[in-house]
């Protein structure tokens, strides 16, 4: 059930980081973050750390 979530969470990450990067660089728009450079940087590092989750989490599903 463990690797369920951390899978599910780490998903849910990563798709927050890549909208994140989005509108950070100005590509989606209507919200405060649009076009802040802060968020153009912190989202990909939001995005690969929701990659590692995924990755340990599926690691451990198979590895075991």
């Amino acid at each position: 059930m463990k690797r369920i979530l951390l899978v599910g969470a780490g998903l849910l990450i990563t798709v927050a980081g890549v909208i994140f990067t989005l509108q950070g660089v100005g590509t989606l728009g209507g919200s405060v973050m649009s076009g802040a450079t802060f968020w153009a940087a912190a989202g990909p590092v939001i995005a690969l750390m929701g990659l590692a989750m995924v990755t340990v989490g599926l690691r451990r599903r198979f590895g075991s």
